[in-house]
């Protein structure tokens, strides 16, 4: 049984991972050009491998849709209903051991049309598990022999929204150390031009980086003054803090699209405010965007 997790845990970290993704598209919502591919019929039965291995202190289980590292034939097995966009844990790893915890649970996308970037998002998902992966080895092993300590990660995923137009995909990693932090990360997909939208390919040009800057920072004054318990590091709060207040977002800001059409700008634990604040998300007015738009196909 050690000697077939040995196994799983090589094949898993010699997965080979492509160059960073690059799919800024400022013209894709101009278009409305699809590429069409033609459809495959799946007709084998979801295969679910589990395997358990037992180490001196720990306990790791990994399971996954398909023991093979490659990606781009793992839904082989997936039964196509329509042209239904899925999203699927295609692996999940557990470490338990004493003081030190991980669980890492990796998504994958299957039944888009454009296979080139079901592919390449899921080796991303699989990169960004495997680095967190190796990472907490390290730091474990490092922190045994300094006489021990404590250690988590938890990563995972949530879908945002699924509708005829959008798919956003929201992952989160929370890594415990003493406290924790979160971060989360998002992709959402045009499902009718099958492409990947980024924050600035929605825009004509960057004003829309003042405009939401002006109403994120509106809205923290506002919403401090309506609640003592929410507090966020912006200037004009009337307040004092040793924190540098938020200026700007990026260009490529954490977003997500809703089902409601609103644009979501998302900032991770401790990024504007104190850590018990959590993710911070701001629905901001098409409104007050809205001339800056590309189009109003996702936005509205």
């Amino acid at each position: 049984m050690d000697n077939k997790l040995g196994q799983l845990k090589k094949q898993y970290m010699d997965v080979p991972i492509p160059a960073e993704l690059d799919f800024i598209v400022k013209n894709a919502l101009k278009q409305s050009v699809q590429s069409k591919q033609n459809k495959q019929s799946f007709k084998k039965s979801l295969s679910f491998k589990w395997i358990v291995g037992t180490g001196v202190a720990a306990v790791i289980f990994v399971t996954g849709i398909n023991s093979s590292p490659v990606i781009a034939n793992a839904f082989a097995g997936i039964p196509v209903v329509g042209s239904i966009v899925k999203v699927l844990t295609f692996r999940e790893y557990k470490i338990d051991d004493q003081t030190y915890n991980a669980h890492l649970k990796v998504p994958a996308i299957a039944n888009l049309e454009n296979k080139e970037l079901e592919q390449l998002l899921n080796q991303k998902y699989l990169q960004e598990n495997k680095q967190l992966y190796q990472e907490f080895i390290t730091e474990m092993e490092s922190l045994k022999q300094d006489g021990g300590g404590h250690l988590g990660v938890d990563s995972g995923y949530e879908v945002k929204t699924d509708n005829e137009s959008v798919l956003s995909i929201g992952r989160y990693v929370v890594n415990t150390v003493g406290s924790s932090s979160t971060t989360m990360s998002y992709d959402t997909i045009d499902k009718k031009n099958q492409i990947l939208l980024t924050l600035p390919s929605l825009f004509k040009d960057d004003q829309y980086i003042n405009i939401i800057n002006h109403f994120v920072k509106e809205q923290m004054v506002a919403q401090m003054k309506e609640d003592p318990d929410k507090v966020y590091w912006v200037a004009g709060a009337g307040e004092e803090s040793p924190i540098t207040p938020f200026e700007t977002i990026a260009a490529d800001q954490q977003f997500y699209i809703n089902n409601e059409g609103k644009l979501v700008i998302s900032f991770d634990k401790y990024e504007v405010a104190p850590g018990y604040m959590g993710i911070i998300e701001f629905v901001i007015p098409t409104e007050a965007i809205k001339d800056l738009l590309v189009s109003d196909a996702y936005i509205h």
